[in-house]
């Protein structure tokens, strides 16, 4: 732990003297952000931030670990197998995820991929880490751990569908929570702490390691991120810490407890869906003044502030929450 917590922390101190630079590229490729109309007004001041900032993460992330990697070939002849799927899904989804942005950014600006293509490129990159996960990883795998449940229990070939359905999830849960300064970042960071925490209990070193690295990146690009936000995320990394956040609690096997730690992106992604299944049943009527849920808030008087200092609570008692419910 003492490693992990060290490491996340280099992390961090060397991610953030780059995010300067990296601001200022982007500003001179013109990569700003494109408000859609139909969003809050008072986004409209946003137009134009630098909008794929989350390169700044998944480049620190995949960087810092390789090199950890390779000290530790050197060191004691042992690699890391363990951090390679979630590596290469955050890596995937970053690629799936930069495409879509810069769509949104150049070739259709302000709606980016058509969902309909984007969620087949998704699923077939949560199809392949199943397999993996499931085939070729180790003995841990295939099994979910239920709380109050003293063992593991054995799920077969029915692993490979739920892994696919909860990397997917996951990614697209994180994405639709990217929507306002300094929301998306605080909150992954807290869900890679919690399960940080749990890998260190069940003495999956390098496991630890990749997520609080994680969490030192998303410090350094939520220090350009608070209020007013000086660049943004993008699907470029929401979308790549979503599915690696997926992949780490599926190699923890305590997947269960993901929508109790991720609380707050599961309960966005479950607010838009029933926004979009209401407003086809009743013909055009709202659940919500607007989805996802911290537009609803800030329609009815909250202030950006608020919601995403609430929510960062909520995410930090629901974290403690489930971990407690994997000591039990």
């Amino acid at each position: 732990m003492a490693f992990a917590l060290s490491v996340g922390t280099m992390t961090f101190l060397l991610a953030v003297i780059w995010g300067s630079p990296l601001i200022e590229l982007m500003r001179r490729l013109r990569l700003g952000k494109q408000i859609r109309i139909d969003g809050p007004q008072t986004h409209m001041t946003k137009m134009g931030t630098p909008a794929m900032g989350g390169i700044l993460i998944v480049g620190w992330v995949v960087l810092v670990n390789i090199v950890v990697n390779i000290v530790q070939l050197v060191q004691a002849l042992e690699i890391a197998e363990s951090v390679v799927i979630p590596l290469g899904v955050m890596i995937a989804y970053s690629v799936l995820g930069g495409i879509d942005d810069y769509q949104g950014l150049r070739m259709r600006p302000g709606e980016g991929m058509q969902a309909r293509v984007k969620i087949w490129f998704q699923l077939g990159i949560a199809l392949i880490a199943a397999v993996l996960l499931y085939w070729v990883v180790n003995d841990r795998q295939g099994f979910v751990a239920v709380p109050t449940v003293p063992f593991l229990i054995d799920l077969g070939i029915l692993y490979v569908p739920i892994a696919m359905l909860i990397i997917a999830g996951t990614a697209n849960a994180v994405n639709i929570t990217d929507g306002l300064d300094g929301l998306a970042g605080i909150i992954v960071a807290t869900a890679f702490a919690a399960y940080g925490i749990i890998a260190f209990m069940q003495d999956q070193q390098f496991l630890v390691v990749f997520c609080f690295v994680t969490v030192g990146a998303c410090f350094a690009f939520l220090w350009y991120n608070a209020k007013p936000a000086q660049m943004f995320m993008g699907d470029v990394g929401s979308q790549a810490l979503g599915g690696a956040l997926g992949v780490v609690a599926l190699m923890t096997n305590q997947w269960l407890i993901l929508p109790v730690i991720a609380i707050v992106p599961m309960a966005t992604m479950f607010s838009s869906t029933l926004q979009v299944l209401y407003f086809k049943a009743t013909g055009g009527k709202r659940l919500f003044k607007m989805a996802p849920l911290h537009h609803h808030f800030e329609l009815i008087g909250w202030s950006e502030t608020q919601i995403v200092q609430r929510w960062w609570l909520i995410g930090i008692l629901a974290a403690m929450i489930g971990i407690a419910l994997a000591l039990i």
